[in-house]
């Protein structure tokens, strides 16, 4: 076993907070815990309380780091961190740990201020880049003739800092070129964020004799949910498809009113968040998983959707187009094209069972090679500064974008013995933490009944003295009176 590595990862947003950026910071910090190394989070605090602690996330524990942050105003969950004092508390984790690399999520806050409190530390510096400036404009408060300029400037500024890394990925190759084209960098590695997707294999046929859309995300501008409600109010051939939002954001409450005005609330259901225990079934009880986003780097929810092998329907736009190969797994739309969308559902609602299980397949053929090992393993040589020389996920291979149509009877195989093992490691962990829990509720029961051996010797105990004090009381009044 190679030495283990003391890592510092540094995030615009963390868990809880659920948004794509955060999910791979925290997934990735599991898997190299797991991995045997040491992880340290610096993130803002989603409370009112800073400062650090012991955490468990994706069922590692790490330690958290969290700034004094306050939240935006004009934004349902984000949060902005106080840049007094940012640098000199970073500086001290940072001196504190000594930590083999620094690995900053993005060049906005969080990432530049670690960037500028690492000056002098020997240690690798790292930076995978979420954002796209454009994301940003919505919730500015700038005017909108502004923006072109604004962004211009904010990708001015990523590349400023983004060239100090000594490595630089993003999740995708299109992200990749965009990066290097709008911030004027070179080099730029595209590594998936990766999935484990034995978490989201089962065997549940996906079926449409009672449909269901599904979007899991943020409910914010970009993901462009209110042209999916368009869609869903035109489908007049389909009145029984339920359509499920699973998660939050700035536009709920528009998209709420919008629900009510083309007259489908009551096929609309808002889920809210859910936890990671509630994710798999949420995919599993889907008929097809929708993302009509327009700015997507990656999508982690289309990944983990493609691991429940269910057909996607995605926006033409940005990297969706490298997870969703139209025809294959799903289909692709032109992005706000709310008629064209409406048609590529009416396709899946339409699908008999061998066109449902095809696509259902593909998905999980396709996911394959975004396999969450493999992008853990490249960030540890990153990290360490050795491996090949221009590290990359399976996902790159020239062979992955090709059309694929069906599958044949060897990787169908392939795909039904990887969802029986993943069922079968589902299975064995579902046991095993059965097993933790019975121990643990064992163990509180052991606590009670000897807590409440205690209490009856305390309560003794105390009856005993009270006897005694009642007997010294009398004493002391007898010899009073006499």
């Amino acid at each position: 076993m190679t030495d283990p590595i003391r890592v510092v990862i540094a995030c615009d947003t963390f868990a809880p907070d659920i948004n794509g950026a955060a999910r791979f910071a925290e997934r990735l910090a599991g898997g190299l815990v797991r991995n045997g190394h040491e992880v340290h989070i610096i993130t803002p605090s989603n409370e009112e309380w800073f400062g650090s602690r012991v955490e468990v996330h994706d069922g590692a524990s790490m330690t958290v780091h969290k700034l004094k942050s306050h939240r935006l105003r004009n934004h349902k969950t984000l949060r902005w961190p106080t840049p007094f004092g940012m640098r000199n508390t970073i500086r001290k984790v940072l001196l504190e740990q000594r930590p083999d690399a620094l690995h900053i999520q993005s060049h906005l806050m969080v990432g530049r201020f670690a960037l500028s409190a690492a000056r002098g530390i020997k240690l690798r510096k790292i930076a995978t880049n979420h954002v796209m400036p454009e994301n940003l404009m919505r919730y500015s408060l700038l005017p909108k003739w502004f923006h072109p300029l604004a962004t211009k400037v904010l990708w001015t500024d990523a590349g400023r800092i983004l060239r100090k890394m000594d490595a630089l990925t993003t999740p995708t190759r299109r992200a990749a070129d965009l990066l290097e084209s709008a911030a004027n960098v070179k080099g730029v590695l595209a590594i998936s964020c990766g999935i484990d997707a034995s978490k989201f294999a089962n065997h549940t046929p996906t079926q449409n004799d009672k449909p269901v859309a599904l979007f899991l995300g943020r409910l914010d501008d970009e993901k462009r949910i209110n042209i999916l409600l368009e869609a869903m109010s035109k489908l007049t051939k389909f009145p029984n498809l339920e359509l499920r939002l699973v998660g939050d954001g700035g536009e709920r409450e528009r998209l709420t009113q919008q629900a009510n005005v083309l007259g489908i609330a009551d096929r609309v259901k808002f889920l809210g968040h859910i936890n990671d225990e509630q994710l798999p079934k949420a995919y599993e009880d889907c008929t097809v998983f929708v993302m009509p986003s327009i700015a997507e780097l990656q999508s982690i929810a289309t990944m983990e959707a493609m691991a429940s092998g269910r057909p996607v329907i995605a926006a033409d736009a940005m990297a969706l187009p490298h997870l969703v190969h139209d025809g294959d797994n799903g289909y692709l739309f032109p992005p706000d094209d709310s008629d064209a969308l409406k048609e590529r559902l009416e396709r899946i609602l339409s699908a008999d069972t061998m066109e449902l299980a095809r696509l259902s397949e593909n998905s999980m053929h396709l996911i394959q090679s975004h396999d969450i090992a493999k992008t853990i393993k490249i960030f540890e040589d990153l990290y360490r500064g050795v491996g090949e020389e221009a590290p990359t996920t399976l996902d790159n291979d020239p062979g992955y974008m090709l059309p694929i149509g069906k599958l044949s009877n060897s990787l169908r195989r392939r795909v039904n013995d990887f969802r029986l093992e993943a069922l079968s490691l589902r299975k064995r962990a579902e046991e095993a933490s059965e097993t933790a829990r019975d121990r643990f509720s064992d163990a509180a029961e052991e606590a009670r009944e000897r807590l409440m051996e205690v209490r009856g010797e305390v309560r003794e105990q105390l009856s005993e003295f009270r006897t005694e004090v009642t007997e010294a009381a009398k004493k002391l009044r007898r010899k009073r009176e006499d």
